[in-house]
């Protein structure tokens, strides 16, 4: 599937991603988008203390900003999938839809 099958919204949220990872240098970014249509972006954490996924800060990042549910997240990674724990984070939201991207934009998983 290519950006031109996705719909603005969800490839919105993919390029938020992107620009995330690549902002941070990071090994993964996600975005998700609310009930709301706001959208979080973030990237993983890997402190000696806590470690968390993109998508982990993201979904929080957006229950801490009153969201109750989920339209989509994207997970931008160079990893096959996302970690089950991703997206059991997705679906605690309410979130059916997870897009999962390649570091190049490329969708894997919709």
């Amino acid at each position: 599937m290519s950006d031109a099958t996705l719909d603005a919204e969800d490839n919105k949220i993919i390029v938020l991603a992107r620009s995330a990872r690549a902002r941070n240098g990071a090994a993964e970014g996600a975005a998700v988008r609310d009930e709301t249509g706001r959208t979080y972006s973030a990237t993983n954490v890997a402190l000696p203390s806590l470690t968390l996924s993109a998508l982990q800060v993201a979904v929080a990042m957006a229950v801490s900003s009153g969201a109750e549910s989920l339209e989509a997240a994207a997970l931008v990674t160079a990893a096959e999938g996302p970690a089950e724990a991703d997206v059991l984070a997705v679906r605690d939201l309410g979130g059916e839809r997870l897009l999962v991207a390649g570091p190049d934009g490329t969708l894997r998983q919709s």
